[in-house]
């Protein structure tokens, strides 16, 4: 292992040189001081209801614990991260998992687990062949382990629901955690889960302020049209801004492509929303679980990323490359 690689992986005195790093994890120190000041300005002046006030202390709340454990692991350095988004995945299969009776089939289980652990594996080690096979080769495991229960009557839905549980726990966010091996992975990350987590606050605050028609109501009776389309425009401006700076003196930089990546982020994240709700409804639940007041499980806080990480992932690494320049096979070279 290089001294380079050895400090992305776990250098923590670097966290703070890039700038623009900084300034992100200033901002969100800022927005948590000041929120509790909007809500007690709102709750005062009678302009919000009292259930909605209580919400919004509830997810306040719940945001100080959310915001360390999204900074830190970047912070801390690549190795730290990418297990965190291993972590994370686990989280939420073990989520999706109980909602829909897929833990009582424990080899399909034990299949998709062990995906999750190569794909981060295969994230800290930069082997990209891996992470691309793992993709196919667990989606084919699963379909051959459900064979061995002799119980045809089902076998398309256990088995459906196995290779969406890793599609989404396992490939799609292992997209995140692969950003871990680019030189800039800490800006790129901070970026991504920023603009992400400031979509759904953007679609929460316009449509409680002049949401009126219902988009999906009976997949998810709380969006609405005006809070989908002031999340669009408003994600969409701050995520191209910020891009500009986070792909400086690439082509990505360019406000093409950076308006691009903010609509990718803007719809990609209302529909990872959407896709979760249409599982939750489908199974009847309405909360994946009750780890964040105000927010439900895990996964309903974050399910705004399954979609965006591979999305932003082969856009940057179709145009730029995702440490292509980086040491490759770092613990498993020959």
């Amino acid at each position: 292992m290089t001294a380079e690689t050895s400090q992305r992986l776990f250098g923590t005195r670097s966290a703070f040189d890039d700038p623009f790093v900084a300034y992100a994890a200033l901002a969100v120190t800022a927005l948590l001081a000041i929120t509790p000041v909007v809500i007690f300005i709102l709750d005062k002046s009678g302009i919000a209801s009292e259930r909605l006030v209580k919400d919004l202390w509830d997810r306040w709340r719940s945001w100080l614990i959310l915001a360390p454990l999204m900074c830190l692991p970047i912070l801390l350095g690549a190795a730290y991260a990418i297990v965190a988004v291993g972590v994370l995945s686990l989280l939420c299969y073990r989520e999706y998992a109980r909602a829909t009776g897929l833990f009582r089939e424990r080899a399909i289980s034990v299949v998709v687990v062990l995906g999750i652990l190569l794909v981060t594996f295969s994230s800290l080690d930069n082997w990209y062949g891996l992470f691309t096979a793992l993709w196919p080769l667990t989606v084919g495991l699963i379909a051959a382990v459900a064979i061995f229960a002799d119980r045809p009557a089902g076998y398309v839905q256990r088995v459906g629901l196995g290779v969406l549980g890793f599609m989404l726990f396992g490939s799609c966010l292992g997209h995140l955690g692969f950003f871990g091996n680019d030189p800039n992975y800490r800006r790129i990350m901070a970026w991504i889960i920023l603009c992400v987590e400031m979509n759904d606050v953007f679609a929460y605050i316009c449509g409680k302020s002049f949401g009126r028609r219902k988009i999906a109501p009976n997949t998810s009776p709380n969006k609405t049209l005006g809070g989908a389309l002031g999340a669009l425009a408003l994600t969409t401006t701050l995520a191209a801004c910020l891009a500009r700076a986070v792909f400086a003196n690439t082509i990505l930089e360019h406000w093409c492509h950076a308006l691009i990546m903010g609509v990718m982020i803007a719809i990609l994240g209302q529909l990872g929303d959407l896709l979760l709700s249409s599982i939750k409804r489908d199974v009847g639940i309405k909360d994946m679980g009750s780890a964040f007041p105000g927010h439900g499980g895990v996964l309903d806080r974050f399910n705004s990323l399954l979609l965006v990480a591979p999305a932003i992932f082969h856009y940057v690494g179709y145009h730029v490359g995702v440490g292509l320049h980086e040491q490759m096979r770092i613990f498993t070279n020959p």
